[in-house]
């Protein structure tokens, strides 16, 4: 099994018991998963089975009324990949140009929207893979 799964299934193992019932478990994997790059391909079957594992979460921890999602960034101006889409300029203009929104992704375009996935008012989302990635690849 690989280390990156073994740790979010044996954190959330650790986590259950003091998870509030009608709590929320929100996992993350990569646009990468939708979207191929060579080089990538192991990473992104990685991630694809964090995606898997969230469907199973949702529909075991359904009795629960504990919610679990994947949040599935594009490309982010981060450290990632050694930091290639940050501070390689010619990168980052290529990935702006196949972005619906023009540009490439930073780090506050991500920490919003999953603080709002928790949130109440997105209760009744459950079991989804949401793409955050400015419309990238489209």
């Amino acid at each position: 099994m690989n280390v990156h799964l073994k740790g979010v299934l044996f954190l959330t193992q650790a986590l259950l018991p003091i998870i509030a019932d009608g709590g929320r478990i929100v996992n993350l994997s990569s646009g990468l998963t939708r979207m191929t790059l060579p080089g990538y391909g192991a990473y992104s079957a990685m991630k694809g089975a964090v995606e898997v594992l969230t469907r199973y979460l949702a529909k075991e921890l359904g009795g629960r009324g504990i919610a679990v999602n994947t949040v599935a960034p594009g490309a982010i101006e981060t450290d990632f990949g050694g930091g290639a889409v940050r501070d390689n300029a010619e990168i980052n203009k290529h990935i702006a140009g196949i972005t619906a929104l023009g540009r490439v992704g930073v780090p506050d375009d991500i920490g919003p929207m999953i603080a709002n996935l928790l949130s109440e008012d997105n209760r009744w989302i459950n079991a989804q893979r949401i793409e955050v990635s400015g419309g990238q690849g489209l």
